[in-house]
């Protein structure tokens, strides 16, 4: 049913387009924005990943410069079926993460060094998982395209209003053609932020059945929840329109669950994992795996007291000096 749903609203979003394009220059217009809608969804297939990852400074790692959280990226891409992603880390102190990519075989997750610091092995277990649910469900793909075609929009219905649109007795007249071009794009950001908020829930399920945790996703939900108040994401401000690929909406003033939202009220994605949990005849705390996806281990963190990641590894950079997985 979700992708039955997000398949309308992606439909909703190219009828907007070619509807604004009618607007500018009639039936041609129409035409001539459909193919565009075309050539900009080929152009973010390709290219997407490796422009929101430079937007936010994301810089690659591997074994040696970050042993424990590419082992860990390791092990649940195995749990959830998946080929190991390329793995990032954004210099910035708020709390957060996204993944990206056209498939799961050109996928990449990135996290910041605020959530390596922040949470708890436990709880960025489940923000990862979480993000290669997305990979798993193909989300990463659906949603840039989707804000490639919301973007489209918007700067077509500027262009509409700068030169005054379409005019002649079938049209909708000029004062229609004024209100559709002022509402396309709110409806565009409206139709992208449903879809992502449509996406968030099945990435929580399919996350938290991956990492075995509920709880721990939960608790990571809300950890990351509450800095995204108090931690300004200066990346992100500036970016607005990637907001909807971070775990949690890195902007600061969003308000409640409603279509104004990019992401779900964190108290309902919480009570959901609540009721999965139930589901899964697992309590908050306790640790065990839905079948098919066995719990990651814990025993290499065990009894570490150097930092939520401990000391990361019996080899590879940051061994014993409990500065964090990224050396």
């Amino acid at each position: 049913m979700n992708y039955v749903r997000t398949a309308i609203l992606l439909a909703g979003l190219t009828a907007l387009f070619m509807g604004v394009g009618y607007l500018i220059g009639g039936q041609s217009g129409a035409v001539i924005a459909l193919f565009v809608a075309g050539a900009m969804n080929l152009a973010s297939y390709w290219n997407a990943d490796k422009l929101v990852l430079a937007m936010h400074d994301a810089q690659e790692v591997d074994e040696r410069t970050a042993l424990d959280l590419v082992r860990l990226v390791r092990e649940l891409a195995q749990h959830a079926g998946l080929p190991m992603p390329r793995v990032y880390i954004m210099n910035n102190p708020q709390p957060n993460a996204f993944a990206t990519g056209r498939n799961p075989e050109h996928a990449a997750v990135a996290v910041t060094t605020g959530l390596l610091q922040t949470l708890s092995r436990e709880e960025i277990a489940g923000v990862l998982a979480h993000e290669l649910a997305h990979v798993r469900n193909h989300d990463t793909l659906t949603m840039t395209i989707t804000a490639t075609i919301a973007g489209a929009i918007s700067m077509l219905a500027q262009f509409g209003m700068f030169f005054g649109g379409h005019r002649d007795n079938s049209g909708p007249g000029v004062i229609g053609t004024i209100a559709m071009m002022i509402l396309a794009p709110i409806a565009a950001m409206l139709v992208q932020m449903a879809i992502s908020r449509t996406r968030e829930y099945a990435a929580d399920e399919l996350g938290a059945r991956i990492s075995g945790r509920p709880d721990a996703l939960a608790s990571a939900l809300a950890k990351i929840s509450n800095a995204a108040h108090q931690i300004e994401n200066p990346t992100a401000e500036r970016t607005p329109a990637t907001a909807h690929l971070f775990i949690v909406n890195p902007l600061t003033g969003h308000g409640m669950d409603n279509l104004f939202a990019t992401h779900p009220a964190t108290e309902n994605r919480i009570a959901a994992l609540r009721q999965l949990a139930a589901e899964m005849g697992v309590g908050f705390g306790q640790r065990r795996a839905a079948p098919g996806y066995p719990a990651p281990s814990s025993a290499n963190s065990a009894g570490r007291s150097s930092g939520p990641w401990g000391n990361v590894g019996s080899g590879g950079a940051g061994r014993g000096t409990g500065r964090g997985p990224w050396g």
